[in-house]
C-alpha cells in the first residue's frame, strides 16, 4: 500500500510521527530527541517527498532514496528525521500483520535483562550510591552504570577528585555481586582514559562507555588495545561508513547504536549484521524513556548478536520533565530487573491524545 501522508507532532524535546496508507492504515514512529521540532521540519521538507507514493513495505529502498537525493546532507538531522519515518513503517507493519515489530525481525516476544542507567554527575558519589541500591532493591535491577568524568571535559572531571572516589564507593555499596558499567561521555585523551580504565579494572567494572571524543576513533582504539575492560562506543554515529570503519578497525569491544540517531531500525538491522560477522555484541544506547527505549527492546529480542542488557534510564520527571504523560499508559515497568515486550501488534505503544492536541502538528500529503 502507498503511503499518502507524513504527519508530525513535535514540541522542542520530542515529536512523533504518524505515516498513513492509501487503505487508512497508520503507524506510530518518533525520531531522536532534543530539537525535535527542528527535526520534524527536515521530515517534511527533506524526507517526505521522497517517502510519499511509495509502497510502505520498501523500508530499505525509500530509505536509501533519501540518503541518496540528500547526499549533500549526510548528517544527524537527516539520519533522525529518516528515523521518524522507519520507525512509524515498522510499526503500520506490526498492526497490519497483528505482530510485534519483534517478530517482524526475526525475534519473540519476552523480558529482557536490564541495567539500570543513571544520567547525573550533578550528584555526589554517596548519593548516588543510595539511590541505586533503593533501585536494586525495589526494581531487581542486577547492573547499573553511572557517569564518570566530564561530558568532553579535556581531562577535567565533574569536580577534582569525583571519580576516584565514586568508583570505590558504588563497588563497595554494590558488593561484588552486581554488575558495575560507566560512562565517560568523551570525556579523556588517551593518556588518561588508560589511566582511568586501570582503576576501572581494578575495581572489577566490566564496561568503559566513550573514554575519548567518540569522533577520534584513533584516540578510541588505543585505549581498546591496551586495557582488559570493555571499551565501549557509537552511540553517536549515524554514517555507515563509519560504522564499517569502526567494526573493521575493532575501534571498541561493544557496539552501542542508538535506533533514532542511526536512522531506524532498518539501518540499525544492517549494522548488527555487520557486527554479527565480526563477532561483535550490539548494546545499544537508550538514554531516556520516549519511544527509543521499546525500539530497543523489540531490538534486542531479535538480534543474534544481542549484548548483555538493555539500557534502561532511572531518571524520572525531575531530570527529564518532557517525559511526562506522553503515553496512554506506562509501557516500562520492571520486574526483577527485566522489561518486557509484549505481543502487541507494532511497537505496542499508544501516544497519549492529550499530548498530542498541544503539540505543534504539520502533515505532508500525496497530492492527488
Amino acid at each position: 500500500m502507498k503511503i499518502t501522508s507524513i504527519e508530525t507532532f513535535s514540541d522542542e524535546f520530542i515529536c512523533f510521527t504518524r505515516v498513513t496508507t492509501e487503505d487508512g492504515a497508520q503507524g506510530w514512529g518518533q525520531v531522536a530527541p532534543y530539537y525535535a521540532d527542528i527535526t520534524a521540519h527536515v521530515v517534511h521538507r527533506q524526507v517526505a517527498p521522497y517517502a510519499l507514493d511509495r509502497d510502505s513495505g520498501d523500508i530499505d529502498a525509500i530509505l536509501e532514496t533519501v540518503r541518496d537525493r540528500e547526499h549533500k546532507f549526510p548528517g544527524s538531522y537527516l539520519r533522525r528525521a529518516m528515523g521518524g519515518l522507519d520507525t512509524a513503517l515498522w510499526d503500520l507493519r506490526g498492526r497490519r500483520e497483528n505482530k510485534p515489530v519483534c517478530a517482524l525481525i526475526g525475534g519473540t516476544p519476552g523480558t529482557v535483562r536490564a541495567y539500570g542507567s543513571s544520567m547525573k554527575r550533578d550528584i555526589t558519589p554517596q548519593d548516588e550510591a543510595d539511590r541505586l541500591v533503593r533501585l536494586r532493591d525495589e526494581k531487581g535491577f542486577d547492573a547499573f552504570k553511572f557517569r564518570i568524568g566530564a561530558e568532553v571535559g579535556h581531562d577535567v572531571d565533574e569536580w577534582e577528585g569525583r571519580t576516584e572516589e565514586i568508583v570505590p564507593t558504588m563497588r563497595r555499596a554494590m558488593g561484588e555481586d552486581i554488575a558495575l558499567l560507566v560512562d565517560a561521555n568523551s570525556c579523556y585523551s588517551p593518556k588518561r582514559a588508560i589511566e582511568v580504565g586501570r582503576m576501572l579494572e581494578q575495581h572489577g567494572i566490566s564496561h568503559y562507555e566513550e573514554p575519548c571524543p567518540y569522533w577520534e576513533f584513533a584516540q578510541t582504539k588505543e585505549v581498546t588495545d591496551t586495557l582488559d575492560i570493555d571499551v565501549t562506543g557509537g552511540e553517536q554515529d549515524c554514517m555507515m561508513a563509519n560504522w564499517r570503519g569502526m567494526i573493521d578497525g575493532r575501534v571498541v569491544d561493544i557496539l552501542q547504536p542508538d535506533i533514532c540517531y542511526l536512522g531506524g531500525i532498518s539501518r540499525t538491522l544492517q549494522v548488527c549484521k555487520m557486527a554479527e560477522e565480526a563477532g561483535m555484541p550490539i548494546t545499544p544506547h537508550a538514554a531516556n524513556l520516549s519511544m527509543v527505549t521499546m525500539f530497543t527492546m523489540h531490538l534486542l529480542r531479535a538480534i543474534p548478536n544481542a549484548g548483555k542488557y538493555l539500557e534502561f534510564s532511572i531518571e524520572g520527571l525531575d531530570y527529564y520533565p518532557w517525559q511526562d504523560q506522553i503515553f496512554v499508559n506506562d509501557p516500562y515497568e520492571i520486574v526483577d530487573g527485566h522489561a518486557t515486550v509484549t505481543d502487541a501488534p507494532g511497537w505496542g505503544l499508544e501516544v497519549n491524545p492529550e499530548w498530542l492536541a498541544k503539540a505543534a502538528y504539520r502533515i505532508s500529503e500525496l497530492d492527488r
